[in-house]
């Protein structure tokens, strides 16, 4: 399968429809995804009170719920703004940040699993893993030693939907095919937020075709290979957070050609 064409298909059907992504997200990472979402060629909005949310979740075309800053009323505007998506039938994708460091994140991320329609839950090893019973978070850091792959498909079994473990290799389970994605680089460690943006990339991506899993994938390896080129030189990590926005904005003209996707 030519992942390159894809990439650059779902990239052009972006620029085309200007979806309006929906992010209930942190305040660490407010701007940087309505910056990102605006350089892939999509629209921003972030609506978190709940006299609104469900209103204008039902006008976008995905929803990011992010759980980064999370409150008791944060919770409950994404509540609202997951059922008025998923009666819409628009794409919902969940970040269960720091899922596992405490109790009420976890039980959070599992009562937005059990409550809404989630189309794609993305996290790292150790998030995803304790929504399972077996990750290891330290604030909102993977800590221990799980194996991306079977965290995934052992979420991938437990919540019905397509999961995406983000690290040095991309991890995504499917209902149908799991792939691999070996875009990326070091320097996404090195600045806050790199995998909130990552889940807002996924949310854009799910607006240009029919497969979750495949549109996480491509995705995930789009913005890894904005990230690679952002990384060359090796710049700092303020250098590379700027270049890494100009790239994703410039790939309508330097193309999607280095999109390393497997099937596992």
């Amino acid at each position: 399968m030519d992942y390159a064409t894809l990439a650059r298909e779902s990239l052009d059907r972006v620029a085309a429809s200007k979806p309006l992504i929906h992010q209930i997200t942190n305040v660490v990472v407010t701007n940087d995804s309505a910056n990102l979402t605006l350089a892939f060629g999509a629209l921003p909005v972030m609506a978190y009170a709940p006299q609104e949310a469900a209103e204008m979740a039902g006008i976008s075309q995905a929803l990011v719920l992010n759980i980064g800053t999370l409150s008791v009323e944060e919770i409950e505007a994404m509540i609202l703004a997951g059922t008025a998506a998923g009666a819409k039938g628009i794409p919902i994708v969940l970040d269960p940040v720091g899922a596992g460091a405490t109790l009420f994140r976890t039980d959070s991320a599992l009562r937005l699993l059990r409550e809404l329609p989630i189309t794609v839950l993305r996290g790292n090893r150790g998030e995803i893993g304790a929504l399972v019973g077996s990750g290891e978070v330290r604030g909102v850091e993977a800590t221990g030693s799980e194996d991306p792959l079977e965290v995934a498909k052992a979420a991938r079994e437990a919540f019905g939907v397509t999961v995406a473990v983000t690290g040095p290799t991309d991890v995504i389970a499917g209902p149908e095919r799991t792939y691999l994605v070996r875009n990326g680089t070091p320097l996404l460690g090195m600045i806050t937020g790199s995998g909130c943006m990552a889940t807002a990339t996924i949310g854009i991506f799910a607006t240009a075709g029919e497969d979750p899993a495949v549109q996480t994938a491509l995705g995930l390896a789009t913005y890894g290979l904005a990230a690679e080129r952002a990384a060359m030189g090796d710049p700092g990590p303020g250098t590379f957070r700027t270049r890494l926005l100009d790239e994703v904005a410039a790939l309508g003209a330097t193309g999607t050609e280095g999109v390393t996707i497997a099937e596992a």
